[in-house]
């Protein structure tokens, strides 16, 4: 004889196997609104109320989404429920509650089941059945099992609402850090094209086309070149040439201990030391972006091992902490210091040079580049100037010509500090007197000094040498026409 399984066991065993489905159900993403939704009918499949409401409300108080079954009539906004006497009465008790007879939202019940959705202590809406519906062996009342599967039920939508809502505050933050990232990248490129690289000199036209190439590119590049010759400028040029989404995050190896280095590159854990709050590394900030970092070279060697660690796991240990990050940052590295001295001395890893050495680029000394002087004395007194909203004098040519014969040890950093020192100091015009009280000792007496006919003749037969004497390839390389060359005497 094959036993009979009784209506209450199979109310039972159908409550049970909606709690495991609504687990899985109310864990998936979706919209708050959708929750509720989903929460109220797979309740209503189960209870059998002759209607249902459900309820939540949002930080600030009001009513964030509502869900209502079997309702005569206009059905109740969710402002109106949280106005019922109901919702305070559920705040006061903390739990389940059942009642009747009643009203709620102008609707008069004989029965009433409600429950909180409450998670960590926090109220966030609430269930209610009105008028169970007769069925079987079912009374018109909700009976003790009712109240129990409902409370199991609030605490999982609880917990899944809450997750929604996180979810949701998670998907507005990264919009909003998408469109500040958009707004900084804007930023950095008219910063960028404000301090555009001046490259008249062959050797910067060769540093300008490689940038060019491989900017696109997610190699990490190695920067070389002496103190002030633009490193941070090439970075610059390469992160906005790359589309990578991120932020382009910039750290001086050389101006911090390496104590303080270790925690800005990786990061801190909160309670390493007393009054420490957890803080993410340099590393972390460029996650999708790009990480500067500058000066290299005077990077210890137990950060070094650190350093090549994260860069070949792709992830990243806080100090402090336990399990790695994963992080996809591309890594432009620069220094003025000769690596591969360093590397045969044993201070600088040779792995770490290689893994930072995607591609190299080396820029060139300002006395190197001579011809690009007066183009960047054009540019820096332009930006000077409309910066400090005074008139721009005018360059005599014997200034110029100083200006021309100095080496300028400290490259283009040097020479637009003594641009801007010499605009604050000139009242109209700029003359080879004030240069040279600029210069100081270094400086070239006038009959020393190169004229700018002199340096350009110099330029374009260098050209002409690397051509082979081909003109219409020295002047496409110049950017003049083959006439000017004529015209020159070339």
């Amino acid at each position: 004889m094959v036993p009979t399984t009784s209506f209450a066991e199979k109310r039972r065993i159908l409550q049970l196997e909606t709690l495991h489905d609504l687990a899985l159900a109310l864990h998936a993403e979706r919209t708050e609104e959708d929750l509720v939704e989903e929460l109220l009918q797979r309740v209503c499949a189960v209870l059998d109320p002759a209607a249902a409401v459900a309820v939540t409300r949002g930080a600030g108080g009001d009513a964030a989404a509502v869900a209502v079954a079997g309702w005569r009539g206009q059905p109740p906004s969710g402002e109106a429920l949280l106005a019922e006497p109901l919702w305070q009465e559920l705040l006061a008790a903390g739990e389940a509650r059942a009642g009747g007879p009643g009203v709620l939202a102008g609707r008069r019940y004989e029965a009433l089941l409600a429950a909180p959705l409450v998670w960590r202590g926090s109220y966030l809406g609430y269930l209610a059945l009105l008028d169970k519906e007769a069925r079987g062996a079912a009374s018109a009342a909700f009976p003790l099992e009712d109240r129990r599967f409902l409370e199991s039920v609030t605490a999982l939508a609880a917990v899944a609402l809450d997750g929604a809502r996180r979810l949701t505050a998670l998907a507005g933050e990264r919009e909003r850090l998408a469109e500040e990232n958009k707004a900084l990248r804007g930023r950095l490129l008219d910063e960028v094209r404000g301090q555009r690289i001046v490259a008249h000199a062959l050797p910067m036209r060769r540093v300008l086309d490689l940038v060019e190439r491989v900017a696109p590119r997610g190699v990490n590049v190695l920067v070389r070149g002496e103190s002030g010759s633009g490193k941070e400028l090439v970075a610059k040029l390469l992160h906005v040439g790359s589309g990578r989404p991120g932020s382009l995050v910039a750290l001086n190896c050389g101006a911090l201990p390496e104590s303080l280095l270790e925690s800005e590159l990786f990061g801190i854990e909160g309670g390493v030391a007393t009054g420490v709050q957890a803080r993410r590394g340099k590393l972390e900030l460029a996650h999708g972006g790009t990480l500067f970092l500058d000066e290299i070279g005077d990077m210890g060697p137990a950060l070094q091992v650190k350093l090549l660690r994260a860069l070949q796991e792709r992830e990243v240990q806080r100090v402090g902490g336990e399990r790695p990050l994963p992080v996809d940052a591309r890594v432009i590295a620069a220094t003025h210091r000769d690596l591969d001295a360093m590397i045969a001395a044993g201070t600088f890893r040779e792995d770490l040079y290689y893994r930072l050495k995607g591609v190299e680029i080396v820029l060139p000394p300002l006395r190197e580049r001579r011809e690009d002087i007066p183009y960047l004395v054009r540019q820096f007194t332009t930006a000077f100037c409309a910066r400090e909203g005074i008139p721009a004098p005018v360059w005599r040519r014997d200034a110029l010509a100083l200006l021309l014969a100095h080496d300028f040890p400290g490259n283009v950093r040097e020479l637009q500090n003594l641009v801007e020192g010499a605009i604050t100091l000139a009242e109209r015009e700029i003359d080879g007197e004030l240069v040279r009280s600029l210069l100081g000792a270094g400086a070239a007496t006038t009959s020393e000094a190169l004229d700018l006919d002199g340096v350009t003749r110099r330029h374009i037969a260098r050209v002409l040498r690397l051509t082979g004497g081909n003109r219409s390839e020295a002047a496409r390389l110049l950017g003049l026409s083959r006439r000017t060359l004529l015209r020159k005497g070339f």
